[in-house]
């Protein structure tokens, strides 16, 4: 790499600093954390939305978690030299200013290193804000030919490349760095923008140059699911790659690393393992009713693409438990796969609009005709609640075609809600039921779509009408919930469970709503109620409903498997027992073939794996896992926030839809509708 390419590639690395230094300053002003320190740092504010502040919350508490570890080990002894902390990269962190006022420095010391700019920059807001100097008390100037920009008696802050290792630690040493003493080295995403050579570098320099430390690392991992290539994407687009991925993609990789530079003891995990494991729950509460939220799926995958690593070496320091073992978070990865389920793109751009949204609804008018309707996606050149519906179709070629469509007609219009349920009432009709505009505002009303064909008969012109439906007094205010069919005494009745409201951040009711009359009716329900969920699914089976997995009131996945069967006085609550237990998890679609029961794609957080197709028996309860093979889909597949149809005649599962609002790295949606392939399944009978 040339200078000029290097220089470039710097500015770019500094400027995510300026980004996650605005969104540290918002996360306090919104009261994730006290850091009163954050805003003085940074030119500006931003209000950041709940998802980012959520990411950088949790990096927070364990970056928190592993400092406050380190100086209760080393500042608890009587005459123990005094403790240094450096901090490589630190940018306009906050951190010595948050020690020095917890009064956690009287026995350490705080060392920053970071580009020449950037510490100079931060040396002279220092020396501008009178809090902040408050804090450092007297001190002195660097030399402006030298890298020290800032120097008080527990404070130094230098101008370094990190990449110029012989400099660097000159540099410490004329700073007043001790090798000898305890040292905690941090490095916050700063590792995966050196070349992994680079990066082995420091790390061994660390091991020999310090002989009792601990090295904290946050970054990035998982590069190669849909959530990773997004995430590496879009930092190529700002001109800072994330290097050393694909040489060290989990945490046992990144652990293995430590361990061969001459670290002699190492400890790694994702962050949904150190949220569920190292926060109190009362904690997790406060911060989860902090702000309205619903984008749990992107909060989880996000979690589960960062880690925190803690590194020791020295008898004092090895002995650290910074991470103690937990059995509050246990893996729960899926038995080996039984087999392979082809995945191929249906339809291209040629063949007219695509379903580029999530949490819409879909259903199956006929075998030709296809309606999806709401969701949030792309409409008319930019990112929104999609007021569109889209018709997939096909004619006697087979072929599947994509079109979208306004409402028509002079009565109600479409709404905008998503994570509604859709469920088809006849070949031109379907019934619309809860939903959300907003996470503080439902989507009140039932509605019923009518699907109008041409004269001709042709699927090129059909029209959708939209109509309010329902009791007048409904008040179905939920969204995220299921909604199904059942049977009760030869009468219909539309099963609806759990999902949110505004109110409740989990919902454990359900309402039985009957077809022919549309109203609301009482129905006895025995058997031992499930605990509340959302996001789980939902299907039709021997008059009664399936429920599978969903979101708990914690907000972390569930793995039961529960039936409504009918009996003569109305429905008992039945658990179904598997083996081997299933991963839990949500945001997944369901369906029911020759007895058993297929759940398809979705989030979880106990495994590393990637969801796939879990085969379920109904008769036997056992289960089976099958991976999806995505090599003739030429882009990232996120199965979450998906629809799904099955084509049983055909043996297929069509894949409408999906993605999510990924973190701080955009927005994405699946371009095409996907189909599997599943005739193995039979095969395998």
């Amino acid at each position: 790499m040339g200078p000029r390419s290097r220089e470039r590639r710097a500015g770019a690395v500094q400027s995510t600093n300026d980004s996650s230094a605005l969104s540290k300053s918002s996360l306090a002003t919104h009261g994730y954390v006290h850091d009163p320190f954050a805003a003085l740092l940074v030119p500006g504010t931003a209000r950041r939305a709940p998802l980012i502040h959520r990411g950088y919350y949790v990096r927070a508490r364990a970056v928190g978690h592993c400092v406050r570890a380190f100086l209760e080990r080393t500042c608890a002894a009587p005459g123990a030299p005094r403790a240094q902390i450096v901090s490589l990269g630190a940018g306009s962190d906050s951190l010595y200013f948050r020690l020095k006022s917890e009064g956690r420095l009287a026995e350490a010391a705080v060392w920053e290193v970071d580009f020449p700019d950037v510490a100079r920059y931060k040396a002279e807001r220092i020396r501008d804000t009178p809090e902040l100097c408050a804090l450092t008390g007297p001190f002195q100037n660097g030399d402006p030919a030298s890298a020290l920009c800032f120097e008080s008696l527990d404070y130094r802050l230098l101008g370094l490349d990190l990449r110029q290792l012989p400099r660097l630690d000159q540099a410490l040493a004329a700073a007043g760095l001790h090798a000898a003493a305890p040292t905690l080295l941090l490095a916050e995403a700063v590792l995966t923008y050196l070349d992994p050579d680079e990066a082995a570098a420091l790390i061994a320099w660390a091991a020999q140059r310090f002989p009792d430390a601990l090295f904290v690392i946050y970054e990035q991992m998982r590069p190669h699911d849909a959530f990773g290539q997004f995430m590496q994407q879009h930092f190529r687009q700002l001109n800072s790659p994330l290097h050393g991925l694909d040489r060290f993609p989990d945490v046992q990789a990144q652990q293995h690393r430590f361990l061969q530079a001459g670290w002699t003891a190492c400890s790694a995990m994702d962050m949904n393992k150190f949220y569920r494991c190292f926060l109190p729950p009362e904690e997790c509460q406060r911060v989860e009713n902090l702000e309205p939220f619903d984008e749990f799926e992107e909060w989880h995958l996000k979690c589960a693409h960062y880690f925190i690593l803690a590194a020791s070496r020295g008898d004092v320091l090895t002995q650290t438990l910074v991470f103690p073992p937990s059995e509050a978070f246990p893996r729960v990865d899926p038995d080996s796969p039984s087999g392979v389920l082809p995945a191929s793109v249906v339809t291209s751009d040629n063949q007219g609009p695509n379903l580029r949204r999530y949490g819409h609804a879909s259903v199956l008018l006929s075998p030709s005709i296809i309606l999806s309707a709401g969701g949030f996606g792309e409409q008319e050149g930019r990112h929104c609640r999609v007021s569109k519906f889209h018709l997939l179709s096909r004619h006697c070629d087979f072929e599947w075609k994509g079109n979208q469509i306004r409402s028509c007609g002079t009565g109600a219009q479409w709404d905008g809600r998503l994570y509604h349920t859709m469920t088809r009432l006849s070949d031109t009709q379907v019934l619309v039921l809860g939903g959300r505009l907003s996470p503080v505002t439902p989507a009140l009303g039932i509605l019923q779509l009518g699907v109008c064909k041409s004269e001709d008969n042709s699927t090129g012109d059909l029209n959708v009408t939209v109509a309010k439906a329902g009791p007048e007094d409904s008040t179905l205010s939920c969204w995220r919930h299921s909604t199904t069919e059942v049977s009760c005494k030869n009468q219909k009745y539309l099963f609806v469970y759990g999902g949110r409201s505004v109110v409740e951040p989990v919902l454990s009711d359900w309402h039985f709503l009957h077809m022919g009359t549309m109203a609301w009716v009482s129905i006895p329900v025995k058997g031992e109620a499930p605990e509340g969920r959302h996001s789980h699914s939902a299907c039709s089976w021997q008059g009664g409903a399936l429920i599978a997995g969903g979101l708990g009131a914690s907000e972390e996945p569930l793995s039961s498997v529960l039936f409504l069967k009918p009996i003569s006085c109305g429905f008992l609550w039945e658990s179904i027992v598997i083996q081997p237990p299933i991963t839990p998890r949500y945001s997944h679609t369901a369906h029911v073939l020759n007895g058993k029961l297929l759940l398809v794609g979705g989030v979880w957080i106990h495994s590393s794996s990637i969801p796939g197709v879990t085969i379920i028996d109904l008769t036997t309860g056992l289960s089976s896992e099958y991976q999806i093979d995505t090599t003739c889909v030429p882009w990232p597949l996120m199965l979450h926030n998906h629809t799904s149809i099955l084509l049983p005649e055909e043996q297929q599962l069509l894949l409408l839809g999906g993605g999510g609002n990924c973190f701080s790295f955009g927005t994405y949606f699946n371009p095409h509708a996907v189909t599997l392939d599943l005739s193995s399944l039979s095969a395998g009978q």
